[in-house]
């Protein structure tokens, strides 16, 4: 491996902007929003039942876009009923974005929220430590378990945290996808890093049944334009290169043999489908519900 090619976490700055370049290029945002419009109400339609406030738990909940969505969701099933939504997430700059969100947004009148600036195994520690055991009616962690290192010491954590009816909701690339596929061939070609690990559904709802507990999974399309990766020095396709690779300056620190291996991959049926003029790579996602 050329000793130039380093992890994309790295550079926290490079990091953001191809995660920036991601969302702009791929349909995560759309998928994820049909699966809030059309699955989610019925998935909560019982979490609140005779309940005088609703406790909902947000692992890695980023600048909380999706979470308020979540939220008003749970508003229309169980109209008037409080809440009370706890975030943990590790990032302070993540935090301050969703606190700004929160203040911009209308409608959040019987919402209490709090924050934790902590990982999930931190928040794990501490509540576990401090006997804190409190039961909670939703928990979600979206795009978050990339980043745990004990996966299944932490889903039988938090399926230990919830209460009668209530759901876990996990969010992550598909093992259908094309993701799978590219980690599981060159993987050990790219520069590792302990910050994140390369898991699909597939792993976790494996680790689900290991572990006994009951769930449903719900996969939906979704695809990323990567048809700028294929045009030498365009500078959005060098960010969504370091985005699927996880290299910093991958298309120009990487071994030519190595990057030219993957430009072929990447334009055959398993990873992408080419439509008018574009190559698009399958980004599907799993919604995976886990029941109490």
């Amino acid at each position: 491996m050329a000793s130039s090619m380093r992890s994309l976490f790295s550079d926290h700055s490079r990091y953001v902007e191809s995660f920036r370049r991601f969302l702009n290029n791929s349909t995560e945002h759309q998928c994820m929003q049909e699966f809030l419009d059309k699955k989610l109400p019925g998935i909560i339609a019982r979490i609140g039942d005779k309940k005088s406030e609703i406790k909902i738990l947000s692992i890695g909940g980023g600048a909380g876009e999706i979470d308020l969505q979540i939220l008003s969701k749970v508003q229309d099933q169980f109209p008037g009923v409080p809440i009370n939504n706890e975030v943990v997430e590790p990032s302070a700059e993540q935090i301050a974005k969703y606190k700004e969100f929160v203040a911009k947004s209308s409608n959040l009148e019987n919402i209490k929220f709090a924050w934790h600036k902590e990982t999930s195994s931190e928040y794990q520690n501490r509540v576990m430590e401090n006997k804190e055991l409190q039961k909670w009616d939703f928990i979600h962690m979206i795009q978050m378990l990339y980043y745990v290192k004990d996966i299944p010491a932490t889903l039988k954590f938090f399926h230990s945290l919830l209460a009668p009816s209530a759901k876990i909701l996990i969010v992550l690339v598909s093992g259908t996808s094309a993701w799978d596929k590219l980690w599981r061939k060159y993987g050990s070609r790219l520069p590792r890093d302990d910050l994140c690990q390369y898991i699909t559904s597939t792993d976790v709802t494996q680790m689900l049944d290991k572990l006994e507990i009951k769930y449903e999974c719900y996969d939906l399309l979704s695809t990323m334009d990567i048809s700028d990766c294929f045009i030498d020095g365009n500078e959005n396709g060098d960010l969504l290169w370091d985005f699927l690779t996880e290299t910093c300056n991958f298309s120009t620190t990487a071994p030519p043999d190595l990057k030219a291996e993957i430009v072929k991959d990447l334009q055959e049926p398993q990873f992408s489908v080419k439509k008018d003029g574009k190559v698009l790579f399958n980004n599907s996602l799993s919604f995976i519900v886990v029941e109490a």
